[in-house]
């Protein structure tokens, strides 16, 4: 049995950025330290917005976390009971900058930068592509390099250029991940200025997870999967004992509509989301089913949703059958990710 990590991390470092054009090196991110000199941590400098880089799981080393050493890495995983993991970026949970060249810069340069280390040990990581929303005719483009090179997803935050993930702006997006057979994953994270400034004092949960289950309920009655029926969704690191409230409020408006609601929404809209070892699991399922439901680590980050442990405590914990764990720590991410 392969045990997959379905939500692991990269944190970026300033080699990341050696792949832009030479035209493109004014854009370059720079580490700089905090003024106050109190600051645990440092920030990124990009377009003259500072980005605090302070989700970062300082028990693990440099190397491993920032993938700099696979050997390292690898050892860890094989400690860890973990033989893949699905990479998603740090940079790019928060908006970055509202200049599409800019945007397209820091996206297309992560990708390569990405594409390289994954391509070093393709039997132990993947990872999702980060799409330059800002210039819709980039996207294509970066999504074909991605299938080219180990990609197995798509990045989206929450929200993403000042718009719900429903809107027609995404269309073509969409359209181009089904025919690349790339799932669509949306992570905790937010990608509007708008809010994310709005919530400047919020710990996360309304600036990014609410942003997340606001996208799912925003796909669902707006019948994104129904549009686009060969499209994949993930919902990532938001836990998921908020589905019965997202199912129990679109069961209604459904029915306000005279619209009927599937018995099971997930399945029947091919979306998967993950969970914690910590969810009411009897519940989630009741509402999940078992064949959509994934887990993952967020190895690499320090927030309230990294369990490093996450997957072999799910095992060990008992509260769920073997069957089913099985189901989520491989068979349901496999099917997700198309590995």
């Amino acid at each position: 049995m392969k045990v997959i990590d379905a939500d692991a991390h990269v944190i970026e470092n300033e080699s990341t950025w050696d792949y832009m054009l030479e035209s493109e090196k004014a854009f370059k991110p720079r580490v700089v330290a905090g003024t106050s000199g109190k600051d645990p941590f440092d920030y990124w400098m990009v377009d003259g917005r500072v980005i605090p880089r302070n989700n970062v799981g300082r028990d693990l080393p440099v190397a491993s976390r920032e993938m700099s050493d696979l050997s390292a890495r690898i050892q860890h995983m094989d400690e860890l009971g973990i033989d893949f993991q699905v990479i998603y970026p740090t940079f790019f949970i928060t908006p970055v900058s509202r200049r599409p060249d800019v945007d397209l810069a820091v996206s297309r340069s992560y990708n390569r930068w990405m594409a390289d280390i994954v391509k070093k040990q393709p039997d132990r990581f993947r990872w999702v592509v980060v799409p330059p929303l800002q210039s819709t005719e980039h996207v294509s483009e970066e999504l074909k390099f991605g299938k080219q090179n180990g990609a197995c997803g798509v990045y989206l935050r929450g929200l993403e250029a000042e718009r719900s993930l429903s809107d027609p702006y995404f269309y073509s997006l969409y359209e181009q991940a089904s025919a690349l057979d790339l799932p669509i994953c949306v992570h905790s994270a937010n990608g509007a200025f708008t809010t994310y400034d709005f919530f400047a004092s919020d710990p996360g949960f309304s600036k990014f997870k609410l942003a997340v289950i606001g996208a799912f309920h925003s796909y669902v009655f707006h019948g994104i999967p129904q549009r686009f029926p060969k499209l994949k969704i993930g919902i990532v690191e938001v836990s998921a004992q908020w589905l019965s409230y997202a199912v129990h409020d679109l069961s209604r408006r459904f029915a306000r509509r005279g619209i009927p609601f599937p018995k099971n929404a997930l399945k029947e809209n091919r979306i998967y989301i993950t969970c914690q070892t910590d969810d009411d699991l009897d519940h989630v399922i009741q509402y999940a089913g078992e064949d959509n439901l994934i887990i993952g680590t967020d190895y690499g980050h320090a927030d309230n949703a990294a369990e490093i442990e996450a997957l072999r405590k799910l095992r060990s914990d008992g509260k769920i059958s073997a069957r089913l764990v099985d189901k989520i720590l491989q068979d349901n991410p496999t099917a997700f990710y198309g590995l």
